[in-house]
């Protein structure tokens, strides 16, 4: 048992640096007072927390919930399909999981501002539909809600993918053909037998995707054009434009508290079965 807790305590030294020291930082400064010229300093005082009472900020939170929700859930409509596909496929299985990862060898800034270019009013899709005669005017497909919906679900779904595609990997497929030597057509197995399998990685997907798109700034900031501002805009713009910090970190204790509380209970409804 102490040769165990020798072994761990480079791990948590790391935790402890890089975590907790952080956090307790930024912590403090949520509870400093706002300097006139956009310092910080003494009195320590309640007052940012209080602040996020403000309807205003409620809304924006509420806002966040509902796109990072929406991402996720389309993620998970398009990345459980596609996990599966991968996982029974007989041949070139590398080529498909590099495909999913190919993405990642691209910075995301340079990624999202490619899909700026493909949906401005001049850009490849109005354009085409423009030629093509389908649409007199340009369609209103950046700078708006489900422009950040669509960066984010690009962003973020091979995070749901290859949690998805760890668990189906390792699936018995003698139990899809018992179930289909059963009766069961293809959708019912897909429904009774592959879904209930998935569960830990379904769930695994759901927080990995949920959780950044949650706290996400630059494609809200890029694609929705100033339209679409999410909480995590907020907190970005506390540190830079109106030079809040108190007022940014209580904001980023408290999303932290959330993702945190979030987790938590994601973990603790999947039990033996669920997160890892």
């Amino acid at each position: 048992m102490v040769m165990r807790k020798w072994f761990l305590l480079p791990a948590r030294a790391v935790m402890a640096a890089l975590f907790v020291a952080p956090m307790a930082i930024v912590a403090a400064y949520s509870l400093l007072t706002r300097g006139a010229y956009g310092g910080q300093g003494a009195p320590w005082t309640l007052e940012n927390y209080a602040r996020l009472l403000d309807p205003l900020y409620a809304g924006i939170a509420v806002k966040s919930f509902w796109i990072a929700g929406v991402s996720t859930a389309v993620c998970l409509a398009m990345g459980f399909p596609l996990a599966l596909f991968i996982a029974r496929a007989r041949s070139r299985k590398a080529l498909w999981l590099g495909l999913v990862t190919l993405p990642f060898w691209t910075s995301f800034l340079v990624r999202t501002y490619a899909w700026m270019f493909l949906l401005r009013d001049t850009g490849l899709v109005n354009t085409l539909l423009l030629g093509l005669g389908v649409i007199r005017e340009p369609l209103p497909l950046l700078y708006n809600d489900s422009a950040v919906v669509l960066g984010l679900v690009y962003g973020y779904l091979p995070f749901m993918v290859l949690p998805v595609y760890a668990v189906l990997e390792k699936m018995d497929g003698a139990l899809l053909e018992a179930a289909g030597d059963l009766g069961a057509r293809p959708w019912e197995v897909v429904w009774r037998v592959v879904l209930p399998l998935a569960k830990p990685g379904l769930a695994a997907g759901g927080v990995l995707v949920f959780i950044p798109c949650l706290g996400a700034y630059l494609t809200p900031d890029l694609m929705g054009g100033g339209k679409s501002i999410l909480i995590g805009n907020v907190i970005q713009n506390q540190f830079t434009t109106a030079r809040d910090w108190p007022f940014g970190a209580a904001l980023s204790v408290v999303l932290m508290a959330m993702v945190m509380a979030l987790a938590w209970v994601a973990r603790r409804r999947g039990g033996e079965g669920g997160l890892p």
